[in-house]
């Protein structure tokens, strides 16, 4: 399996390499070269299989000569061993067609788990067996961030540098991170918003001396073994429900559209999907672009799910490389222009093809809070804000279809106490291992949105 880059430039890499460079040489995203695809049959002999097994047969055509199946399987069962639930990723029903996939089981309670925890494991697997060390670095709007630093704390082979918008995350997920008392863990909060930290990492990457000398590899949602790994509980969703003889559609809360494209490379993949729902707060650059065919952006607002202030979609690159049929050329231009002005348009015909498939949404805080009161009131659970904006827009877009339609639960609620208390007057408990996280000492330091300050911060930190 070789990966190329979505912008057409940079050489094709094997799974290995792809997992250490991140960001390809010539700016773009690495997608396979190929889709593999399931059939039927082969579909149907999954829904049999653990979540464990299932993510081995899932992945294993992505990797490679990297890892054998065996070495896989280890893996796997490895990255899983964090997580509370002995399904993984439960599904619960909301009413008769409408379910939830709680994706917040993991360490760190939220969905980025199902893809760190693995990539953990697999990264320290080859450093160790190379002898290699390198530099992990990323940005997050709240839930990347702790995520990658579970997965990597104490690793002797990975130093993790970690930058969130300064002030725009919850208490909660700030102190996830900021509490880790690991040597080889660094916080930075950047006095901006998180398309601030993202253009910081992404230049960063960009900077082929700095990262060459630094050996950098990236936590985020670029780094292909994210996706990859996220794919998985698609698959897992539509085998509990029906698949493959039925379609099932998708509600995903999304900032950076990565978690939607890891649902588009399912289907890509064989599995029956109809229609992925794309829920948005304010910061409805996504929606706006389903709706008229234009990216544009504005400025950052702060909502009450402030993993989705985003106005940057990095992911939704990988999209328009499919959109265009692989042309990396048309790829690169668009996103040179939008670069460069803060827009781009797609054609009308490219408009439609994406429209048969997505379908956005856009939520106030009033409206996410009014989901979070009715779906506690209609079932007695309570949602965090990303996952009832996702619940919000499974019922605002398929009122009348018979098509079960899944929301993704992305975060535990405990993660949003004060918004939990203002929609419903409840309050979700932490699980026991976070019971004293409001006591532990925090530890970060403040930065400005500068690339040659966070540069020289990263240097000067590292260990060799």
């Amino acid at each position: 399996m070789q990966y190329v880059s979505t912008r057409g430039l940079a050489p094709a890499l094997t799974f290995e390499k792809v997992l250490f460079t991140g960001l390809a040489s010539d700016g773009g995203l690495y997608v396979p070269e190929q889709w593999p695809v399931f059939g039927k049959e082969e579909l149907l002999s999954m829904t049999r299989l653990t979540y464990q097994e299932l993510a081995v047969r899932v992945m294993l055509p992505f990797v490679g000569t990297a890892l054998t199946e065996n070495e896989l399987t280890d893996l796997v069962e490895a990255g899983c061993l964090s997580f509370r639930h002995p399904a993984v990723a439960p599904l619960k029903q909301l009413d008769c067609n409408r379910w939830l996939c709680e994706l917040f089981h993991g360490p760190t309670l939220a969905f980025k788990d199902y893809a760190l925890q693995l990539l953990g494991h697999i990264l320290a697997s080859i450093l160790y067996r190379s002898e290699q060390r390198v530099v992990i670095l990323g940005a997050t709007s709240g839930d990347t961030g702790s995520a990658a630093i579970e997965a990597f704390r104490d690793c002797a082979a990975v130093e993790v540098f970690v930058l969130h918008p300064h002030g725009l995350v919850s208490s909660i997920q700030r102190r996830q991170m900021t509490t880790v008392q690991a040597d080889n863990i660094h916080n930075i909060a950047v006095t901006g918003t998180f398309d601030d930290c993202q253009a910081l990492v992404k230049g960063l990457f960009n900077d082929v001396s700095f990262r060459e000398t630094m050996n950098l590899s990236a936590a985020n949602s670029i780094n292909w073994g994210r996706i990859m790994a996220q794919v998985v509980y698609y698959f897992w969703a539509v085998l509990a429900i029906g698949g493959p003889f039925r379609t099932v559609a998708f509600a995903i809360p999304t900032g950076n559209f990565g978690n939607v494209f890891a649902g588009y490379v399912a289907r890509a993949m064989g599995l029956p999907i109809g229609l992925f729902v794309v829920g948005s707060n304010r910061n409805d650059i996504l929606t706006r672009f389903f709706t008229t065919g234009r990216m544009s952006v504005r400025p950052v607002v702060q909502t009450v799910s402030p993993s989705m202030d985003i106005q940057v979609a990095s992911n939704f690159e990988r999209l328009l490389f499919e959109i265009y049929a692989r042309d990396g050329s048309v790829v690169e231009r668009l996103m040179t222009q939008f670069y460069e002005t803060g827009s781009f348009s797609i054609a009308s015909h490219s408009l439609k093809d994406i429209r048969g498939l997505f379908h956005g949404c856009a939520f106030t805080d009033d409206e996410t809070k009014a989901a979070i009161a009715q779906v506690y009131a209609m079932t007695g659970e309570l949602v965090d804000p990303h996952t009832a904006i996702g619940i919000a827009a499974a019922r605002a877009t398929l009122v009348e279809s018979e098509m079960p339609i899944v929301t993704l639960a992305t975060a535990h609620p405990a993660k949003f106490p004060r918004v939990l208390r203002e929609a419903t007057g409840q309050q979700a408990a932490l699980p026991v291992h976070l019971k004293d996280l409001l006591h532990r000492e925090e530890r970060f330091v403040v930065l400005p949105a500068d690339l040659a300050v966070v540069r020289e911060y990263i240097r000067l930190h590292a260990r060799r």
